[in-house]
């Protein structure tokens, strides 16, 4: 049985290996995503290798074994279940459930995943617009472009969101966004690449690069 410390390594491998373009995860990675000192992340990755959860090269950097997908996959199920579940049934905020739910998705019971997910009426994105791994470890599409990379002039529509952080979540609230919203891209500014956009045919509001990379569009 893995330890909670062990889960949280094998969801952000996972996740790193969803982005795109992602060819080689590296220990630094690894560390910018669960906000860990480089020094505690190599010696996860030597139990999680000597587990055969991953396998690690230092110049092709850590990929997940067989089992070690498995077991990140239902960490991620359950993830996204339990902000399902606590968005639409306890009706907490958007930017309260990932908080809540990095504690739930420890729970372990082997049909609890199962039972939610019917009781839920089998959701396929969970409130970010990330996809919800069946138990055969399918999932429905991922969305990766994002509005940064959108055509100016064209018309979007939120599909997802990268950065699940409360304050950014809180962000899109104050400016009335959420999945779904459409923003049309109006221009791009050239000195520092923030963008001008237009939230559900309203005035123009502009925002940082760093805003548009991290909406993601369909």
């Amino acid at each position: 049985m893995n330890t909670f410390s062990e889960e949280n390594y094998l969801k952000a491998i996972f996740r790193l290996s969803q982005m795109p373009d992602n060819k080689k995860i590296s220990t630094s990675a690894i560390a910018e995503a669960l906000g860990n000192n480089p020094a505690s992340v190599v010696d996860m990755i030597r139990k999680l290798t000597d587990k055969q959860l991953i396998e690690y090269d230092k110049k092709k950097g850590v990929k997940l074994t067989p089992q070690g997908l498995k077991d990140a996959i239902q960490i991620v199920r359950k993830h996204r279940l339990w902000e399902v579940f606590l968005l639409e049934k306890l009706e907490y905020r958007w930017d309260e459930i990932h908080d809540i739910a990095e504690e739930l998705e420890h729970i372990k019971y082997h049909d609890l995943a199962e039972r939610l997910e019917k009781f839920l009426g089998f959701p396929e994105y969970d409130p970010h617009g990330d996809p919800i791994p069946k138990s055969n470890g399918k999932m429905a599409k991922s969305f990766s472009a994002s509005l940064a990379d959108g055509k100016i002039g064209g018309t979007y529509r939120v599909a997802a969101v990268r950065d699940t952080s409360s304050e950014f979540l809180k962000y899109l609230h104050k400016l009335e966004i959420s999945i779904g919203t459409q923003i049309k891209l109006i221009e791009q500014i050239a000195f520092d690449h923030s963008l001008i956009i237009s939230i559900n045919n309203g005035e123009p509001t502009t925002v940082s690069s760093k805003f548009g990379e991290n909406i993601l569009i369909s």
